[in-house]
């Protein structure tokens, strides 16, 4: 029998933009997942595309020894994580015996960490006791640069996405800036590409036929966004005019970044995630705020 829990959106429709399961380590999978355990009908508007790169464009990292130069691994996205763990091959160890004795850190935010299992770092090493796994307790790229403290001429390697047919959000060149500001030599790594879903990725919230409206949006990233705005543009629409045809809408932000990112791009934003180590905070926060307009 379901959990009370679950039931916290029974019945109400939610549209999101997350990025459909591929390449990019099923963040719109978990999304639908979790709306239907509560008992929404989620309403996919996936506006962004993520697709891993060629696991060449990461073989320079993933030689033998090739990361003993580094002292840290940051991951800003479950994606990077995803794309790294398939690049990598399982019989060779990044990370030689020869330094063994040194102690290497692998970062990560939030939920995404799950994905730091034993599977996953014995591809790196084969003495798992030198791995350092790092969660910081704010789960924002820059909780993840004070959590690694002072770098003091240390290197890390941050497999973040190339960024095609979007502006590049301040998110990771924030990241990479907050990173060197500490001390660290960031070091780049192109682990997969972040690209505009097309032209006809809003057509499920204006297509004449479209199904009922949605009682909430739910933006997960910045370049969602600005690639539901680009789509509402391609059919003629614009975010104003989305918003005065739903005026009722709830729009949630999970998390403040994506907040920030959205006000930046004129769309206003009623919810945002106060818990944003996982998908389950936006949610909640949305739950609060139609119990809150049932009370008024």
């Amino acid at each position: 029998m379901a959990q009370p829990e679950t039931l916290s959106l029974a019945g109400r429709r939610v549209a999101f933009t997350t990025p459909q399961t591929g390449g990019g380590g099923g963040y719109g999978g978990r999304m639908d997942a979790l709306l239907r355990q509560r008992g929404a009908r989620p309403v996919p508007v996936p506006t962004i595309a993520v697709h891993a790169h060629d696991p060449d464009r990461l073989r320079p990292f993933l030689l033998p020894g090739a990361l003993d130069p580094f002292a840290a691994l940051a991951f800003t996205s479950r994606s990077g994580i995803s794309a790294f763990s398939r690049a990598l091959p399982s019989s060779h160890h990044p990370l030689s015996d020869a330094a063994s004795a040194l102690r290497f850190t692998v970062a990560a935010l939030g939920s995404d960490a799950d994905l730091l299992d034993c599977a996953f770092l014995s591809k790196l090493c084969r003495d798992a006791g030198r791995i350092a796994v790092l969660v910081p307790d704010v789960p924002t790229p820059v909780g993840l640069v004070e959590a690694l403290g002072r770098g003091s001429g240390r290197r890390v390697l941050c497999p973040v996405p190339e960024v095609v047919g979007l502006r590049e959000p301040p998110v990771v060149p924030d990241f990479l800036a907050g990173l060197e500001a500490a001390g660290w030599v960031a070091v780049r790594a192109p682990a997969y590409t972040t690209s505009w879903a097309g032209p006809g990725c809003a057509e499920a919230l204006v297509a004449p036929g479209a199904a009922a409206a949605p009682d909430a949006i739910v933006f997960t990233s910045t370049a969602e966004v600005e690639g539901l705005l680009k789509g509402l543009d391609a059919a003629g629409w614009s975010w104003p005019r989305l918003r005065a045809r739903w005026p009722c809408m709830v729009v949630a932000a999970h998390g403040p970044v994506t907040a920030d990112g959205a006000g930046r791009l004129g769309v206003d934003v009623d919810v945002v995630s106060t818990r944003f180590s996982s998908f389950h905070g936006v949610l909640d926060a949305i739950a609060a705020t139609f119990s809150s307009q049932k009370i008024m």
